[in-house]
Parts: structure tokens; sequence; C-alpha cells
């Protein structure tokens, strides 16, 4: 019984006008009965009011809780604690309302994670006599933005990346999964090619990346399918990143990864802007893969791949291209071997002297036909060195040869360690190379001389 109310019922029978005659009567014992059946009504009168007050608090809940729900699909950020303060002793209500404040929390939890990275680069050249007198150059690298997650049942993944000279997309691409199998993209989409993710462990990829043959990204469509024992993948591409020839683009050489921009004459240098313009389109892709658990530590994958389209100067198609390439992949405890061989050819329709490619700001030229062949392995260490837990030391080795204009062969060998410490993942690479891309030649280079690059990649991922 409420203690406040009984006293002041009590209060006031104590000054009524009845209680004042009893006073005057001679029987006190009268008198005490008689207050007290007026206790016993007054205390009943108070339990009907409480048990009216705790129906009318529910109902109340109820009604906040229902408004609360209405809430909630406009505004993700209501607040929810003081309905279930108001009802914490029923049980039933303060069960809806717990699970209600789930249901707001994953709400107000953004479905699209947002991630990136901030990157910078010590780089050390034997080939640049005013970067060896410097003892090297350390510059800012790039900035990027990750954006995956679902809305719904649609999956997104996106990032694009800003470097000190230009700025550009890596992919960006919308999802469905039609069941636990099989996987529906579409966007900007990573062509299925050889071993993937990558091709290799060095940040400088393998050979296969600088004639567009690892982690390229076009503009199309893509069936994926996965199991434990297969993989598989099967894609159409209207055309490159960049919207083909005649995309809506300022630079056609501000790419992530490289692709055919352009027919390579005799009278133009290596690393001129193209005459005849040309990109991709209407290119097909497909990948298969078999994978073996043969123990608990140790798998084996080995797979084959296709691409074949055509290219186009924005009115006419003027020529084609196809790929095709043998992967296998082996782990063993803390060890992986990988290898590829692969070839390309453009079949274009004029004379020419190879295939301008276009990616970080700068156009190059490759053999419009040509082998490649690459043999990666690496081994993980688990390590404790402060921040630092693991160590992964790494050799990968690339040859093009068989190039269709004649030229010396090219090769790259980067011997390296990455290093693993919370969100930071340094590479430091020692690259061998000659007629290789970014250590001081080109794919249609002639030289027989040896360059050597010393690298330091340093990156924080968030």
């Amino acid at each position: 019984m409420n203690k406040t109310l009984l006293a002041v019922c009590v209060g006031a029978l104590m000054s009524s006008p009845a209680l004042a005659q009893q006073e005057d009567a001679s029987s006190t014992a009268a008198q005490l009965e008689q207050l007290l059946q007026q206790m016993e009504q007054l205390q009943n009168r108070v339990a009907e009011l409480e048990e009216q007050l705790a129906e009318e608090r529910e109902k109340e809940v109820e009604k906040e809780v229902v408004i609360v729900k209405k809430d909630e699909a406009t505004d993700p950020a209501v607040d929810e604690v003081a309905p279930r303060q108001r009802i914490t002793n029923n049980t039933a209500l303060a069960a809806r309302v717990e699970r209600l404040e789930e249901d707001v929390e994953a709400a107000q939890n953004a479905p699209i994670n947002i991630g990136g990275a901030v990157r910078a680069q010590y780089v050390w050249e034997d080939y640049n006599d005013a970067n060896k007198d410097r003892g090297g150059d350390l510059d800012f690298d790039l900035i990027r933005i990750d954006y995956s997650g679902s809305i719904g049942d649609v999956i997104l993944s996106a990032q694009y990346r800003w470097f000190q000279y230009m700025e550009s997309v890596q992919h960006a691409w919308v999802g469905y999964n039609f069941d636990e199998n099989w996987q529906g993209q579409v966007g900007i989409t990573k062509v299925p090619f050889g071993v993937t993710p990558y091709n290799s462990n060095s940040y400088f990829f393998s050979s296969n990346f600088y004639v567009g043959l690892e982690d390229d990204h076009d503009a199309g469509v893509k069936l994926r399918y996965r199991d434990p024992e297969w993989d598989f993948d099967i894609a159409f591409f209207k055309n490159d990143e960049q919207g083909g020839v005649d995309g809506f683009v300022s630079n056609r050489d501000d790419r992530y990864a490289y692709d055919p921009v352009g027919v390579r004459f005799a009278d133009e240098g290596i690393y001129d802007t193209p005459t005849l313009e040309v990109a991709e389109s209407n290119s097909f892709a497909a990948r298969v893969a078999r994978k073996y658990t043969l123990a608990d530590d140790q798998s084996f994958e080995w797979g084959l791949s296709g691409q074949f389209g055509q290219m186009n100067d924005g009115v006419d198609d003027v020529g084609d291209r196809s790929a095709w390439a043998a992967h296998g992949v082996y782990s063993v405890d803390r060890w992986t071997f990988m290898g590829q061989v692969s070839q390309y050819e453009y079949d274009m329709d004029m004379a020419n002297d190879g295939i301008v490619v276009g990616a970080y700001a700068f156009y190059d030229t490759i053999p419009s036909k040509a082998t490649l062949y690459t043999a990666n392995i690496a081994y993980s260490l688990p390590v404790k060195f402060g921040p630092i837990t693991n160590l992964t030391f790494y050799n990968d080795y690339s040859l093009m040869t068989n190039k269709r204009d004649g030229t010396e062969d090219t090769f790259m060998n980067v011997l390296g360690m990455a290093v693993s410490a919370g969100g930071l993942y340094t590479y430091f690479d020692l690259v061998t190379a000659k007629n290789q891309p970014f250590v001081g030649g080109s794919m249609v280079g002639d030289s027989d001389e040896t360059n050597t690059r010393f690298n330091i990649n340093i990156g924080y991922y968030f």
C-alpha cells in the first residue's frame, strides 16, 4: 500500500467531524473498532487504485513502444532508454523493449563499412644518377577509400585512389548472392584471370600486371561460383573502366591498372601519346579452378583462364584481342608456391609497332604478342616483436619472351619481405629487372642491361 496515501487518509479521518463526534463518546473501544474498519476500507480502495494505475502505465508504455517503432523507420537514433526504465517491473514488456533496443542498435550501425589506406614509399634506383646522389627519395604514394557492405540483399564494393599526380577508380560494383555458391556482380569488377587475388607477393605485382593480365578491372557483368572444390567465373565486359575510347575522362592514362589505349606506329616514341586511340570492347572472360585439400596444412589448386574481345577506335572495330593462362598454387604449412604461364595477342587490322597501354599518368608500349611465365615462393612467419605480428619472406620471378617485335626478353625478380604490425603493412623489395616498366625500362625496350631498384612501401590500412 502507498504509505503517503495512507497517511493522508488517516490524517483526513482524524480531522473529520465524524471522528470529532466519536471522541465525545465514552467508549474508546468503539472508536478504535470504527477507525480500524475505515482504515481497512481505505486499504482496499488504495489497492484498487494502484492496480488501475499499473494498468494505465502499461497502456502508456505500449503506446510509446508503438510510436518508437514508427519513428525508427525515419530516425534510427530513437532513444529507447526512458520507456525501458518505466517498465522494469513488467517482465514481458521489458523483453519486448529489449528486442526493440537491439533492432534500433542494429539500425544505428551503418550497413556500409568505410575503410582505406595511406601510403608512402622510399625509392633508390641505380639507373637514376640524381636519385643515387641524393641517397634515394621518400615520397607520398596514395590515399585510398574503400566501401563495402550490403543494404538489404544488395552488396556494394568500391575503391577510389588519390595519387600525387592523378586519381582513379580501382573498382566499383554492386552484387547479389543468389545462394551460398552463386554471386552476380555488375559495375567495374575484376577480370577473372590466372592466380587470384594476385599472381605475386610483392608491391610490384608480376610482369602480367603491366600488360593488363593481373588485378585488372573493367566495366561489365560477372557471375561467380564458389565451393570447397571449384571456382568458376564467367564475365562480359562492355568496355574498360573509363567508358572505352570515347569515355568522358580528362586523361586516358589516369588509371589504376594497365589497359590498351592506342596503336603504336613506327614514327612514334615508346612513351608518346598515341595517334590512333583504341580501347577494349565487348570482351568475354572465363576462369575455372579446381581446389584440393591434401591435409590440414596442405592444399593445391590448378586452373585455366581465357579472354577474348574486340578493339574499337570509337567508330569501328579495328582488331581483336585474346589471352589464355594456366596456373597452379601449392601451399604446405607456412610455404606457398605459385606458377603461371600465359599468352596474349592483339590482331590489329593495320601494321603497327605494338600496342599503347596507359596507367599511372603515362603511356607505354607493349608487344602485340608475347608469352609470360611466373614462379613465386613465399614463407609466412608469425612473430612477436613489439607491434610486429608477422613477417612474409618471398621471391617473385617473371619472364616475358617470344615477343612479336623480336626485342630482348623482359624479366623481373623481386626479393622481399612484408611486415605486418597492427594497421601497418610494409613491403621491403629489392628489384632486379631488364626491360621492365618502373625499373628503368619498357617491355618493348631492347636493352641488355640489368637495373636495380630498392623500394620500401609503408601503408597504414584502416
